[in-house]
């Protein structure tokens, strides 16, 4: 359990590498103290470029994540669109590296033909892989799969704890998509495995989300009553988390959140 529980709140997104360090600046200023790069397409910074933001958020204090491409499935039929994805995954992790960012975020898998069991060997196996190339390169940075938000895709709370535990990775909760897959979302059986686990510190995605039979449809402005909720059970938990917001005014709900949060006794 961690000493002192700290709750940090920030956005996804930090604009581009010109843009960064005003924006970096402007949420110090604002309170925000945690942010996450969204590589949703490609990999657009270098590593020259990743030292420069690094000194960047060190300055005003924000903690750094990434979000690999959605262009992943370690679970594909396909050799080469697996190969391709650990190389994606691994690039972000480079980055991380010279950004000082300890977390990659990334949707490991979809099930395809395969079963559920299967499919968790298989994505098992690709993050030994993946851990082995992190080491050689001595890059210290925690391989970060996120639950999803549809039921195709390989990432329960149940599979991502259960590789925490087998792998020595770390994992993102995606608080909405848990919603999404399941329909509702349970706080007081989610904290209880979390903190049956060996996790002491969260890194989280949250925000408001629609979704239907089959699980996510789209990321919604976050409710206050949600954020209420979530907050509620993370305190009451003790562990120290980033939540990084994902709705379409990250930023907006990420200051929705910190107010909600010091209301909170």
């Amino acid at each position: 359990m961690a000493e002192k529980q700290e709750i940090k709140f920030g956005p996804a997104g930090i604009g581009g590498f010109k843009e960064a360090p005003k924006i970096l600046e402007a949420y110090h200023k604002a309170g925000i103290t945690c942010a996450e790069i969204p590589f949703t397409y490609q990999v657009w910074m270098t590593n020259d470029q990743a030292e420069t933001i690094s000194e960047v958020a060190k300055k005003f204090d924000i903690q750094l994540s990434i979000h690999a491409p959605y262009y992943i499935n370690l679970n594909s039929q396909n050799k080469e669109k697996i190969d391709a994805s650990i190389r994606r995954i691994l690039l972000c992790c480079e980055r991380a590296h010279h950004l000082h960012a300890k977390n990659v975020v990334f949707h490991a898998a979809y099930y395809g033909v395969k079963s559920p069991e299967e499919t968790y060997q298989v994505v098992k196996e690709k993050i030994i892989h993946m851990q082995q190339a992190l080491k050689r390169n001595k890059w210290a940075v925690n391989l970060c799969p996120e639950t999803t938000g549809k039921k195709s895709q390989f990432g329960s709370l149940d599979e991502l704890l259960r590789l925490v535990r087998e792998t020595s990775c770390f994992m993102c909760i995606d608080f909405a998509h848990l919603r999404a897959r399941q329909g509702k979302i349970d706080y007081t059986e989610v904290f209880r495995k979390i903190k049956s686990s060996s996790l002491d510190n969260l890194h989280c995605h949250f925000s408001g989300i629609e979704f239907g039979d089959k699980g996510e449809l789209r990321h919604l402005v976050t409710p206050d009553s949600n954020l209420q909720e979530l907050l509620k059970f993370l305190k009451k938990s003790g562990l120290t988390a980033n939540i990084i917001n994902e709705s379409p005014s990250p930023i907006e709900d990420s200051l929705k959140g910190l107010k909600i949060l010091h209301t909170l006794p």
